[in-house]
C-alpha cells in the first residue's frame, strides 16, 4: 500500500501529470493495483470535451504506466531524488484497447501484472476498470533510466 506522499517520493511526476492517487495492492516486481480518482478540475477537461468531458485514452495509458512503474521499483528505496536514482521509463505500448469512456466522478482502478523483466527492459499487462467494468487494457514496455 502507498499513499500519495510515498507515491510522490517514488515517481518524478507532479500535477497535472501525476495520474495515480493511491496504491491499494502491491507485490513488488509482480503485480500492483492503483487508484486514480477522476475529477472535473483536471486541466484536460477544459478541452476534451467542454460539453462532454471524457478522460483521453492517452491519460489512461499514462496512469497504467505510473502504476506499472511503481510495481517495478524495488521494495526498499526507489526514490527519484539523488545522483543514482533510476526509474522505469515508459517506452512503448502494444494491444491498447479502450472499451468505455471514463468521466469525471469515476474511480479508475488500474491492475498491472509484470510479464517480464530482462536487464533494463520490462513489460507489463494492464487493465483499467470503473465499477468492475473494463474500460481499457494494454501491454506497456519500460526501460530503466534517469530523469
Amino acid at each position: 500500500m502507498m499513499d500519495i506522499r510515498e507515491i510522490m517520493r517514488k515517481l518524478p511526476h507532479r500535477y497535472p501529470m501525476l495520474m495515480v492517487d493511491r496504491i491499494v495492492e502491491l507485490e513488488p516486481g509482480k503485480r500492483a493495483v492503483g487508484i486514480k480518482n477522476v475529477t472535473i478540475s483536471e486541466p484536460v477537461f477544459t478541452g476534451h470535451y467542454p460539453d462532454l468531458p471524457i478522460l483521453p485514452g492517452v491519460m489512461i495509458l499514462e496512469a497504467m504506466a505510473q502504476v506499472g512503474g511503481l510495481c517495478l521499483l524495488p521494495e526498499e528505496g526507489g526514490e527519484v531524488r539523488g545522483e543514482d536514482a533510476r526509474v522505469p521509463l515508459f517506452t512503448g505500448v502494444d494491444n491498447a484497447r479502450f472499451r468505455k469512456p471514463v468521466s469525471p466522478g469515476d474511480q479508475l482502478r488500474i491492475e498491472v501484472t509484470v510479464l517480464r523483466v530482462r536487464g533494463v527492459i520490462g513489460k507489463i499487462a494492464a487493465v483499467a476498470s470503473v465499477d468492475g467494468q473494463t474500460v481499457a487494457e494494454a501491454e506497456l514496455m519500460f526501460a530503466w533510466g534517469r530523469v
